[in-house]
């Protein structure tokens, strides 16, 4: 047997030279602190691998006259905000993230319309693009530019009908203004369903505000609008309307559910929050209509959009991870299609949760920036499905400390009120009522598309793995 002579006079244990040549087949640990290379990885550019992010998830905002600061369609444009988008996209959920899209990854339902938020992956990507330079790569490696809708164009196509708000002129430097401003004739002669509603804001601003703000471009932050008939009555039917607020997408009711807008009827706005721009600014809000094919009947009834509130909020000042909750009880069987927090300034983050008997589920979970409102939309096959009795609870997380800088103020108490300073707590969430048949129908569409077996629940269907609707409950166990 031959020995290792040099590891011997190092003083170092000798091993037989078979043993040697085994080990030496095997890579040095790496000093501490060091991590060794991905044989796989490869530079992260922007051309090849940034790019497509921005298109999906960034540039509807991030280009000239839209709602963001600064443009990202092109690599110069971007090159500057490396470090910043690492900084912002690795925020995830959290209130000041990029994108805006807050809903939190690891509890709740996860599948949306509409998702733009970036997998673990992509928020890598972006940042290994940044921790090296941020290098532009292959030009060749591009995709096509994406192409945006003009200005004057609708995402809901062209509208059947258009309605303009009264116009409201806001000076320069004026403060925050709340209150009505009127109302206007639809002009509709006939009774119509309708399918989607988009709304828009016309101004006569010539160019974008120096204050680079996401506000930068519009007066209206939020403007509350109900559809009234000839006799007085809800044109609607009682289902409400969406509400305006600055960034919100086109709205595409249930196809089975249609709203309904009356001949005869008027659009009334009891409720504007306006505010200054730096320059003296006159605006007004148009609402495009697309209806359903004449002689459509709805097979859903839509609900009111709020799910729950509260009045009974109490902030209290130079206070983080303030919670307080909200319960509602579901008196028909219910489909919720959508989740939308609505808080103020303090809010930080908001939990919806479904009580069924001693089952509790939370359907989702997000953080929330009042300068950033948004809107969940339920994918069809996750849209909670819950049967009459469930009792829906809202948790609201408030931070009224200088660490939240959508506070004015921290060291002020708040309540409910409309101001930004004050305070709420609502889910403005989109539901439809369906009867015991109807709640069947889709429960048994819902067990068979996820395959459920007998008594398996789903999140957001605690009822989806049975039959029929139970009569009677022991605990959380239909009978």
């Amino acid at each position: 047997m031959t020995w290792n002579r040099r590891w011997r006079s190092a003083g170092l244990v000798a091993l037989p030279t078979g043993v040697v040549l085994a080990l030496m087949a095997f890579p040095a640990p790496l000093p501490a602190g060091q991590v060794a290379p991905d044989k796989n990885s490869r530079q992260v550019t922007f051309a090849r691998d940034i790019a497509p992010i921005l298109q999906r998830s960034c540039q509807t905002c991030h280009r000239p006259d839209s709602v963001a600061p600064m443009s990202m369609l092109t690599y110069e444009d971007a090159r500057p905000w490396a470090k910043a988008m690492k900084f912002r996209t690795g925020l995830r959920n959290k209130p000041y993230a990029m994108p805006p899209w807050f809903i939190e990854k690891n509890v709740g339902i996860q599948q949306y319309k509409g998702d733009i938020s970036l997998s673990d992956e992509e928020i890598e990507q972006i940042a290994r693009w940044a921790d090296s330079g941020a290098p532009r790569g292959n030009p060749a490696d591009m995709p096509p530019p994406r192409k945006f809708l003009d200005a004057s164009e609708w995402q809901i196509g062209k509208p059947d009908l258009i309605v303009s708000s009264p116009s409201v002129t806001v000076k320069a430097t004026s403060p925050d203004w709340w209150g009505p401003i009127g109302e206007t004739p639809t002009g509709a002669t006939e009774d119509r369903y309708v399918a989607a509603v988009e709304m828009k804001e016309v101004n006569d601003l010539q160019k974008r505000s120096d204050r680079q703000t996401i506000g930068g471009l519009h007066v209206f932050h939020h403007l509350i609008w109900f559809a009234i008939g000839g006799e007085g009555a809800q044109a609607s039917d009682g289902q409400g309307w969406p509400i305006h607020e600055v960034g919100r997408n086109a709205d595409f009711f249930d196809p089975d559910a249609g709203r309904l807008l009356k001949a005869g009827s008027k659009l009334v706005f009891p409720s504007a929050h306006v505010h200054a721009l730096g320059a003296d600014t006159t605006a007004r809000l148009e609402i495009g209509f697309k209806f359903h094919p004449k002689g459509y009947q709805p097979k859903k009834k839509v609900r009111s959009v709020d799910l729950t509130a509260t009045l009974d909020l109490d902030i209290r000042p130079l206070e983080a991870n303030q919670k307080i909750e909200a319960y509602s009880t579901l008196t028909e069987n219910t489909k919720v299609v959508a989740f939308e927090p609505h808080m103020h300034a303090a809010g930080v983050r908001m939990c919806l949760d479904a009580i069924w008997g001693t089952t509790v589920q939370t359907l989702s979970c997000s953080g929330y920036n009042h300068g950033w409102v948004r809107i969940y939309t339920y994918a069809d096959d996750a849209a909670p499905l819950l049967p009459k009795g469930t009792i829906l609870r809202v948790t609201g997380y408030f931070d009224n400390t200088p660490a939240n800088k959508n506070v004015v103020d921290p060291r002020n108490w708040s309540g409910l009120g409309h101001r930004s300073i004050d305070n709420m707590l609502i889910n403005i969430g989109q539901t439809i009522s369906l009867t015991d048949e109807e709640f069947q129908q889709e429960m048994a569409q819902r067990r068979q598309r996820l395959h459920l077996t007998g008594g398996q629940t789903v999140l957001g269907c605690p009822l989806c793995g049975y039959s029929k609707i139970p009569v009677a409950t022991v605990g959380s166990q239909p009978q």
